[in-house]
């Protein structure tokens, strides 16, 4: 398959998110597509895959042209979307999620299990899935739930794979795994546009780079024409921002943030002190409980013992509504699921825990949200600054933003921040920009904050401390300042296991 887009423009309203885009991917290629949050990645793919409409231009598949795609119409010319959050359905087995709507039956009404498991074991087997076909997929972790996608995209005869941030909530050897697939698939002659913010998976598989910035392809070239520095020039546009280190804190003052003898299943106990303007990364490979530790701290799970304080005042309860009265909130690792209201506006997604308190008389004081709206877009650089634009139409990095949104306005009063992977999806420009709201909510508000990331050079970003996990326990305490990423990285793979033992 060859897929030549040329000219392709998508205007919502006043805003323009695809400005005359030219892109060709051919077989047995991986075409990158890189940009910034907001650049126009996440409509180009939603106008190949039939989710929104293109309002001019064309893409032409193999010779027939088409002025727009409707999801039928993509999966019939082959293409296959393999989207960041997976749309597997969790409550089928692996089997069912493989079939669904191509189901095999005996005769027209009775679905042939027998011949699905024997056809999945088979589709599975080409993408090195270990996975039973009788299993529910919300039984498989989240590498074996890609696959999963991928052999029903195969399994449908796709000829054009459309892979979103695909390594963004892999482990390690996941990711390792899927690049190898990625290359086997490419030499079967399957054309893949992989979307990603990890440059050193540009430099690893791709073949060909196209850059988008401000709706418009700005910058393309083959492999053997370009260096990561040049990929970060064209991303930034020669502007590229080397971040800053996190401002000194008064290592005497009184903890903000106090965790003293949290236990619970699989994890603890853990004693930990945040100081104001403090950040503290906790590092660790996945299935370190670095999320099971935050969604205790927050109440979001229930803790066998231990005690949680904020400014020296123990939280009373275990519960999200106690914890947020006690001025401590939470930034949740899936934000599709957990966070974010895809199909309500920018706006009510960022004052929804603030619309009572600016309400007067119990009616919505609009132009008091608009007001909080314009100041958080101010400080996140939101793109784009479109209140009515249902949150689950923005980019990934600035459904990211929306969130942060909700806690940086000071009408929240938040102390405490919890980062649950709070750049995940995110790309290096919109990585940084973050990385800065954060750096300055610590250090202009005296906010404590935990970040849980596997990613060290997050870590050497962002942190004052940081504080290594390993299977529920915490085994280091590291001065950030006197260590680099690659003692860190060295730590999880190497040293972790046995420092735990």
């Amino acid at each position: 398959m060859t897929a030549i887009i040329t000219g392709l423009t998508k205007r919502y309203d006043s805003t323009l998110a695809l400005d005359a885009v030219d892109l060709e991917i051919a077989s047995g290629e991986v075409h990158a597509l890189l940009g910034h949050n907001g650049a126009g990645k996440s409509t180009l793919i939603a106008c190949l895959g039939g989710g929104t409409s293109p309002t001019s231009g064309t893409v032409v598949i193999d010779g027939v042209e088409h002025s727009s795609l409707d999801p039928r119409s993509s999966i019939a010319e082959g293409i296959a979307v393999i989207y960041q959050h997976l749309s597997v359905i969790e409550g089928l087995t692996v089997a069912e999620n493989l079939f669904l709507g191509q189901e095999r039956t005996h005769g027209r009404v009775v679905v042939d299990r027998a011949t699905q498991r024997r056809l999945a074991r088979e589709a599975l087997a080409t993408v090195g899935s270990i996975a039973d076909p009788d299993t529910l997929v919300s039984e498989l972790p989240i590498g074996q739930r890609q696959l999963v996608e991928i052999a029903k995209a195969l399994q449908r005869d796709a000829k054009l794979l459309i892979l979103d941030e695909p390594t963004a909530a892999l482990s390690h050897a996941e990711s390792e795994r899927l690049a190898e697939l990625v290359i086997e698939l490419k030499q079967r002659g399957i054309a893949i546009l992989y979307v990603t913010h990890l440059l050193n998976e540009v430099m690893q598989l791709a073949d060909r780079v196209t850059v988008l910035r401000n709706g418009r392809s700005v910058w393309s070239a083959r492999r053997s024409g370009f260096t990561k520095a040049d990929l970060v020039d064209a991303i930034s546009g020669g502007h590229a921002h080397v971040s800053d280190r996190p401002a000194p804190i008064e290592a005497d003052a009184e903890p903000r943030l106090d965790i003293e003898g949290v236990t619970g299943p699989r994890l603890g106990p853990i004693d930990l002190i945040v100081r104001p303007g403090e950040i503290i990364a906790l590092y660790g490979l996945i299935g370190a409980s670095r999320t099971r530790l935050l969604d205790m701290v927050f109440g979001r799970r229930r803790r066998d013992a231990g005690i949680v304080r904020v400014d020296g005042a123990p939280i009373l309860g275990v519960s999200p509504r106690s914890s947020l009265a006690a001025g401590l909130a939470l930034l949740p690792g899936d934000r599709a699921k957990e966070g974010l209201f895809a199909s309500l506006p920018a706006l009510d997604n960022i004052v929804v825990h603030v619309m009572q308190s600016l309400a007067k008389a119990g009616i919505r004081d609009l132009r008091a949200e608009r007001s909080v709206l314009d100041t958080v877009s101010e400080l996140l650089s939101l793109r784009p600054r479109a209140s009515r634009l249902p949150a689950g139409r923005f980019s990934g990095g600035n459904q990211q933003k929306l969130l942060l949104g909700r806690w940086v306005n000071e009408r929240a009063g938040v102390k405490v921040l919890l980062l649950d992977d709070p750049t995940q999806g995110v790309d290096v420009g919109a990585r940084r920009e973050i990385y800065d709201v954060i750096r300055r909510l610590a250090a202009d508000r005296g906010l404590a904050v935990i970040v849980a990331t596997n990613e060290p050079e997050e870590v050497m970003e962002l942190a004052h401390r940081c504080v290594v996990m390993h299977k529920g326990a915490v085994i280091d305490d590291i001065d950030v300042a006197a260590t680099s990423a690659d003692a860190l990285l060295a730590i999880i793979h190497d040293d972790a296991a046995s420092r735990a033992a």
